[in-house]
């Protein structure tokens, strides 16, 4: 698939940054990260482009991939629940999600009968402060039930979720807290979840459907749109020197606050229509596409 950047709406001189999603933008399906892909962001990074990974994977997750990319810099992690610089693993912005929401997720699941697992930061407390003199990005993985989602999910990722009592986890005291609850369930299950969710929850979190089968909550001041504004502050990055590239509506945050946007031709409806541009799908290597064609380097 081509595409035509008109000059008047990007000057591909003037930017500074790309946040790109992983999963369904700058993966191929598989969870592949192709050679095109690595040599066309590569070739940004010797632009002295910052390339900013966002994404909802957790760090351990994502390191493989950032490896490949030889990325540094500031991470966007959990959808914005964890900003963290790479590869130093020092924790930048942290948004924990509050207990009494947690719970709540826990109690649902369990009601429910659906499977829910939690993100649990050793290093930063309830209030987002690092509590043990070093921040670090990685999150443990816990769940109550051991089930075909669990299995799933680890394939997909690698990560297998520890098993434990998710209510007593959250209770604890010391340095440990909740960033991000995920459900991992067919989307009609979702839809019935999810209004439960945003009834008792309201505007305290952030609801965003992930992946096919993840349906994932986290504070509301965290989302890919946080997360990027906040490293934008950091740098002083205008709006107009940010591209954001992501296909699912997790993704939508980053449109708002980046300059300029880009969808995979596979992304849903909703979101290539918030999109600057749509570009090719992520099996055709669309991203590498639209790099090469806008900053010539094919």
């Amino acid at each position: 698939m081509s595409i035509s950047i008109d000059p008047k709406n990007i000057d591909p001189q003037n930017i500074k940054a790309l946040a790109m999603d992983l999963d369904g933008t700058i993966l191929a399906p598989g969870a592949i990260l192709n050679e095109r892909t690595i040599r066309a962001i590569d070739a940004c990074r010797q632009r002295g482009i910052q390339i900013i990974l966002s994404t909802g994977r957790s760090l351990e997750s994502t390191e493989k991939f950032r490896l490949s990319l030889g990325a540094e810099g500031p991470m966007i992690y959990l959808n914005g629940a964890l900003v963290v610089d790479m590869p130093q693993d020092l924790v930048l912005n942290a948004v924990p999600l509050g207990v009494e929401a947690a719970e709540f997720c826990v109690d649902l699941a369990r009601e429910t009968g659906v499977y829910c697992q939690l993100y649990i930061s050793d290093v930063i407390n309830a209030s987002g402060i690092n509590a043990g003199g070093i921040q670090s990005g990685r999150t443990t993985l816990m769940a109550e039930l051991d089930c075909p989602e669990r299995d799933e999910y680890a394939k997909h990722t690698k990560l297998f979720a520890e098993l434990g009592d998710l209510k007593e986890i959250l209770r604890r005291a010391g340095q440990k807290t909740c960033v991000k609850c995920m459900f991992l369930t067919e989307p009609e299950i979702q839809s019935k979840l999810r209004p439960r969710l945003e009834e008792r929850l309201g505007k305290s979190v952030y609801i965003a459907r992930t992946f096919r089968t993840y349906l994932e909550v986290m504070d509301v001041k965290a989302s890919k749109g946080h997360g990027l504004k906040y490293i934008m502050e950091r740098y002083s990055w205008k709006a107009e020197e940010v591209i954001a590239i992501g296909d699912e509506e997790n993704d939508l945050p980053m449109f708002e606050v980046a300059g300029f946007s880009a969808a995979p031709a596979s992304s849903k409806d909703a979101v290539k229509a918030k999109a600057s541009m749509v570009i090719g799908s992520n099996a055709e290597d669309g991203v590498a596409a639209f790099l090469e064609e806008l900053f010539g380097t094919a």
